[in-house]
């Protein structure tokens, strides 16, 4: 079990972002959330499998084809229990 906190800074409001990056976690089975911030950027906690967090966290890293992202910092946590993906607002 991995956790992980993700800030993702760049064009990354407004072009889906959160909505991909839900539908790309629920398919590899990767629990938490992920939510605007009021700085443009875009937050999120990651956690489930190792690689599949990983593999989150790069998608992360180039994001859907409308987003032009700078930079992606991670740090580690803890796991919260969740159950499910969800964008939060």
């Amino acid at each position: 079990m991995k956790a992980v906190d993700v800030l993702v800074s760049g064009q990354v409001q407004g072009v889906s972002f959160r909505a991909y990056a839900r539908d790309q976690a629920r398919s590899l089975g990767v629990r938490g959330w992920i939510r605007n911030e009021p700085d443009g950027s875009v937050a999120g906690h990651f956690e489930g499998d190792e690689e599949a967090v990983d593999a989150l966290v790069a998608w992360c890293r180039s994001g859907p084809s409308y987003a032009v992202v700078d930079s992606v910092n991670t740090a580690p946590s803890i796991p919260s229990g969740s159950s499910h993906f969800t964008i939060r607002i």
